[in-house]
């Protein structure tokens, strides 16, 4: 069976690259969010060379990118206090922590996010019961868009799950028909959410981004582009030398 692609990384300019070799024409070279981390799609036959000095060319366009994405109040890191901006699906809201006796917990009023916690709760144990809510709140959305969107598609999953993922917005497992979520969906607006989830259930009847894949997704949810620019920002496309 051959191989779809193989995943690599190098170093450049003290930068970290993401290389993903595989069948395309053009050089695909992008900064990420949230951490801005970079990912170059090439093709099979493109040399290390030909790569490591185009990207050596658009280091400053790379740092950019990366610069604002720090400044950007959605990606920031974090350190749960009090004044932070948080979003949930796609909607900011404020965060209050509030330091309390008790089971901590998490309310969600209509502009505000108030971290109720004990006196002295470390930020890491502040982070992780934030995370465990989006966890909780992305949980109770996935079973009504499947309810949806299985009969739609025609296919059913055997299991889903919500995971941390610092390279995509979901995955499938063909073979064991099993989806996983990134957390941070919980992030964004709920259409988005129902895209990732749709387009993974497309990859139950086509493996790969290839045109049949796109006219699935055409035909089952037009508006899917737009929330694909959502999610990632546009990259910057190369001709390949």
């Amino acid at each position: 069976m051959s191989i779809s692609h193989l995943t690599t990384q190098i170093e450049i300019g003290g930068i970290p690259v993401q290389i993903v070799r595989k069948s395309i024409k053009n050089l695909n070279l992008s900064v990420r969010p949230p951490d801005g981390h970079v990912r170059v799609a090439v093709p099979w036959q493109m040399t290390d060379d030909q790569l490591c000095s185009i990207v050596t060319s658009r280091l400053n366009w790379i740092k950019k990118h990366q610069a604002a994405f720090r400044a950007n109040p959605r990606f920031l890191q974090h350190e749960l206090v009090t004044g932070e901006s948080h979003a949930v699906f796609g909607k900011r809201y404020r965060l209050e922590v509030l330091d309390r006796p008790g089971r901590p917990k998490i309310i969600w009023n209509d502009n505000t996010l108030q971290l109720c916690v004990q006196p002295g709760t470390s930020a890491e144990k502040r982070a992780a019961l934030l995370n465990q809510w989006y966890r909780d709140r992305l949980k109770a959305e996935i079973p009504d868009l499947l309810d949806l969107w299985q009969p739609k598609v025609n296919q059913q999953v055997a299991d889903w799950g919500i995971k941390k993922m610092k390279t995509r917005w979901g995955s499938c497992n063909i073979h064991q028909r099993r989806i996983w979520l990134n957390l941070e969906l919980a992030k964004y607006p709920i259409e988005c959410v129902e895209y990732v989830l749709v387009h993974e259930l497309v990859h139950l009847l086509e493996r790969y981004h290839n045109d049949r894949f796109k006219a699935y997704m055409n035909q089952l949810l037009p508006h899917w582009r737009r929330c694909h620019k959502i999610l990632n920002p546009k990259p910057l496309d190369l001709e390949a030398l």
